[in-house]
């Protein structure tokens, strides 16, 4: 199946409408070559081979690389329902919806990398209800900053 992809015109629209329906600031494109730029690269099968790949560097770039005044995190949710939902992946986009609220977050915040995002939309897209032990524990140590949900000093008694 040939992939379908989003338009530059496209991802403005949707910023814009995200704004107005969530709520924010303002529309102010800051940098568009970081919106081009990954728009584009996700066209090229070469480094990303597969509509998962795809769809991780969408996300993670939109996300991390500020092309919006406001609203990036936001924006890398909706493009990426977008991009799953004008390829047919429909039955994924309430759960994708439901796990990059919170994912996106701590994927702005850089505790969230791109292997990890990568196994997160690898679980949503085959459609797993939930994730696995070992994927949940990789999250939980992955945004309590390594510490794995333990505080050292209070298992060995200390404060």
């Amino acid at each position: 199946m040939k992939t379908i992809y989003i338009t530059k015109e496209q991802a403005i629209d949707t910023h814009r409408k995200t704004i107005l329906y969530s709520g924010g600031g303002d529309c102010n494109i800051i940098n568009e070559g970081y919106l081009c730029s990954a728009l584009e690269h996700i066209q090229n099968d070469d480094y990303y081979p597969t509509f998962e790949d795809k769809l991780v560097h969408l996300v993670w770039s939109v996300n991390r690389n500020h092309s919006f005044s406001d609203g990036n995190k936001r924006l890398s949710i909706t493009l990426g329902v977008q991009f799953l939902s004008m390829n047919g992946y429909l039955y994924c986009i309430s759960r994708f919806l439901q796990e990059m609220e919170n994912v996106s977050y701590h994927l702005a915040a850089g505790l969230i990398d791109k292997d990890l995002l990568r196994d997160i939309i690898h679980s949503i897209i085959e459609g797993e209800l939930d994730f696995d032990i070992e994927l949940k524990s990789r999250i939980l140590c992955a945004i309590d900053n390594g510490m794995c949900g333990f505080d050292e000093q209070n298992e060995e008694g200390g404060e």
